[in-house]
């Protein structure tokens, strides 16, 4: 998807300050009905320039053929286009002692990259939004509900979005749009055991997207 230059450059300066790498726009099908929004970005998205192409994305790969999708008929995005990370220790020779890692983005960090979600979402019009985890569900709706009890459930709701493409302060959008929150695909990973919590979850998706 094509962005205006001046929302990405207000995006690069905006996300200056901090611990970020990379700009990741977004990838597949912008004239279809289905966004998808991640965190942020990994070390080799940050790299490619494309989302969800680490062992994340071979993760959100499966949960979409067993929707029967593919990349070619969803829009992927995130709530923050950059890399955040953080340095740790490491013994990895040549790295003199640390390396970056990856860390959950910050209030911030998803304000400066807002205005291009804001921008995706009403030029594309999704008929239907999935959020990948607490981070784009609460970017997209204001709302800290537990992952738990949301999950694979669709919920009408506005969006958030900025009042001023430069501003600070939320508002939400007039139109109602179809979310459903998913775990992050590396959830399991982390977490083994929800995977059978997960499609079910994606079952609901399937349910929901037969009607």
């Amino acid at each position: 998807m094509e962005l205006p230059e001046e929302l990405v450059k207000l995006a690069e300066e905006r996300i200056a300050p901090y611990d970020t790498e990379g700009l990741v726009i977004g990838a597949g099908n912008e004239n279809g009905d289905i966004m998808i929004v991640g965190e942020a970005p990994g070390e080799q998205e940050a790299v490619e320039g494309k989302p969800f192409i680490g062992r994340a994305g071979k993760e959100l790969d499966k949960q979409l053929e067993y929707l029967g999708l593919t990349r070619e008929d969803v829009y992927i995005t995130s709530a923050v286009r950059s890399r955040p990370y953080k340095w740790v220790k490491t013994n990895k020779k040549g790295t003199g002692g640390k390396r970056k890692a990856n860390r959950k983005p910050n209030q911030k960090e998803i304000l400066a990259h807002a205005p291009i979600l804001d921008y995706q979402i009403a030029k594309m019009n999704p008929h239907l939004i999935i959020a990948l985890g607490s981070v784009a569900y609460e970017r997209l709706t204001g709302r800290k509900d537990k992952m738990t009890k949301i999950v694979g459930s669709p919920i009408e709701t506005p969006v958030k979005k900025l009042i001023e493409t430069d501003g600070k302060d939320y508002t939400y959008t007039e139109k109602s749009y179809t979310i459903i929150p998913l775990y992050h695909p590396a959830a399991v990973f982390y977490n083994p055991v929800i995977k059978d919590e997960i499609y079910q979850a994606l079952d609901r998706v399937k349910d929901h997207l037969m009607k």
